[in-house]
This record gives C-alpha cells, sequence and structure tokens, in this order.
C-alpha cells in the first residue's frame, strides 16, 4: 500500500474520530489502521492537504499519550493546540470527500515547493 493510500485510510479513520470528538493515540491510529510503523509521514500527507486546500488541520486529533501533544513531525502551529483541535471537532468532514492519492501527492509537491521557495530567499545576517 502506497503512502498515498495509507492517508485515505487514515483520513476516514480521523474524519470518524473528529465526527465523535476524539483524539487518538500514534498507538490506537496503528491498531486501527494496521499500520505498524511510524505514522508521521502519512500524517504529513493529510496535514498538507488540509494546509493547502484551507481546512482544519485534522492531523492535529493524533496525539502522542506521553505529552498530549500531536507527534513531533506536525509541522502545525502548536501554540494552541485545543483550538485547533476544536475546529477539527467542528468542521463537517462528512460533506467533504476523501481526497484522491493524486490530491495527496500534489499537496505534498506543493508543500515541498514552498518550503524550497522559502529556504532559498532566507538570506542570512552577517554579525
Amino acid at each position: 500500500m502506497t503512502l498515498e493510500q495509507r492517508a485515505q485510510q487514515f483520513w476516514s479513520v480521523l474524519v470518524f474520530a473528529a465526527r465523535e470528538q476524539t483524539v487518538l493515540s500514534d498507538s490506537m491510529l496503528s491498531q486501527m489502521t494496521g499500520f505498524r510503523e511510524d505514522p508521521g509521514m502519512v500524517l504529513y500527507y493529510i496535514y498538507c492537504y488540509c494546509k493547502h486546500n484551507h481546512l482544519p488541520p485534522l492531523n492535529t486529533i493524533v496525539i502522542d499519550p506521553d505529552t498530549g501533544r500531536p507527534g513531533g513531525r506536525c509541522p502545525c502551529d502548536l501554540r494552541d493546540v485545543s483550538a485547533q483541535q476544536s475546529r477539527v471537532f467542528l468542521y463537517d468532514w462528512l460533506n467533504y470527500p476523501v481526497p484522491s492519492e493524486d490530491m495527496f501527492r500534489d499537496a505534498l509537491a506543493q508543500e515541498e515547493e514552498e518550503l524550497e521557495r522559502a529556504s532559498a530567499e532566507y538570506v542570512t545576517i552577517p554579525c
């Protein structure tokens, strides 16, 4: 199964969890999907898709049970996680279709282009 297909699978599980206003641990997500690896990259696809389609960051409802916060690979602004999770819980995900593999791939490519552009524009100031 490709990472994009896993993102589709995770998306459905996360939409159900959001509908139930439930956060999931990494291990719970692994148990529900049978994905035994670190879910970070798959969740990154979901983050990119949400970001580039102006959706609440669905990936923020998957947390590290030790910290109660989204995992270390979560690139979202984590200053107010509970507010972001609330936005996820309130969004009407059932009226939003599951993204296709190509849609996830395109969102990841857009994010990588933005990061490259930002990196190229970054200018260091000499001391």
